[in-house]
C-alpha cells in the first residue's frame, strides 16, 4: 500500500469525516506491473491492443465489497496482482480486482483511481464500465440510506462527464451477454453476482432518472 494513501486513509477514519459530498482521492497502486496487466487484460479478454489502459466509459456498475471494513476494502484493491485467496480468477488473469470509487458506510466517496483507466469489476464490461464499490453488504453491515445518497451523487458527477448510457447492478451483468458492450472472449467464464441489492439499484435509478438512460437488457 503506499504510504500517503494509507496515512490518508487512516487520518479519515479515525478523524471523522464531513457529511458534505466531495471526492477524496486515496489512490491504489497503479504501478508498471498493474498498467502491463490491464492491458493484458484488454488484449485476451476482450481482443482490445491498447497502448494505454483507458477506457471509454458507457456505463456505471453498482457492487458491494462484502468486506466489514473501509480499510480492509482498501486493501483488497491496492496491490497490482490477485493474493492467494481468488484462485477462481487468478487463471483467468493475473491481475487484481479494483474499482474506480469506494464509498464507505457513512456515505463517504473515496476515488481509488482515474475514473478513465480500466479497472476489473465486471466480467465482459471493464472496457466501458466505471465502478462504485460499497462498504459492507452483509447481513451484519448491510448497505447504509448514506450510501444510496453517494451512489446517487457520483452517478449525477459521472453522467455530467461522459457519455453514460447505463447503470447497472453487478447481478445484472449477464444481462448484456447479447449486446453490442459485451466483449469477453470465453463464454465459459462467469461468476454468480447478487451485489449490491435490486432495492438499492432501483433507488439510484429512479434518482437519477433524469439523464433518461438506457433500458437493462432482458433476455430472450
Amino acid at each position: 500500500m503506499r504510504k500517503t494513501s494509507l496515512v490518508l486513509l487512516l487520518t479519515i477514519i479515525l478523524g471523522g469525516c464531513s457529511t458534505k459530498k466531495e471526492i477524496v482521492d486515496i489512490p491504489i497502486i497503479f504501478d508498471e506491473q498493474r498498467i502491463e496487466l490491464t492491458k493484458e487484460y484488454l488484449l485476451k479478454r476482450y481482443e482490445l491492443k491498447q497502448d494505454t489502459p483507458e477506457i471509454t466509459p458507457k456505463m456505471v456498475v453498482l457492487h458491494w465489497t462484502a468486506i466489514p471494513s473501509l480499510k480492509k476494502s482498501f486493501e483488497a484493491f491496492n496491490r497490482s496482482t490477485l493474493p492467494n485467496w481468488r484462485p477462481d480468477l487468478v487463471n483467468v488473469s493475473g491481475l487484481n480486482v479494483s474499482s474506480h470509487f469506494l464509498v464507505d458506510q457513512d456515505g463517504t466517496i473515496y476515488r481509488l483511481m482515474s475514473e478513465t483507466t480500466m479497472a476489473r469489476h465486471t466480467i465482459g464490461l471493464n472496457h466501458c464500465a466505471i465502478g462504485i464499490e460499497n462498504v459492507g453488504g452483509t447481513e451484519e453491515l448491510p448497505l447504509t440510506k448514506q450510501q444510496v445518497k453517494a451512489n446517487i451523487y457520483l452517478v449525477d458527477y459521472l453522467a455530467s462527464k461522459y457519455d453514460i448510457e447505463y447503470v447497472i447492478g453487478h447481478q445484472e451483468y449477464t444481462l448484456f451477454e447479447d449486446h453490442p458492450l459485451w466483449l469477453e472472449v470465453d463464454d465459459g467464464y462467469r461468476t454468480k453476482k447478487t451485489d449490491p441489492g435490486m432495492d438499492f439499484v432501483e433507488k439510484v435509478r429512479k434518482a437519477t432518472k433524469k439523464h433518461n438512460f438506457k433500458p437493462i437488457p432482458t433476455k430472450q
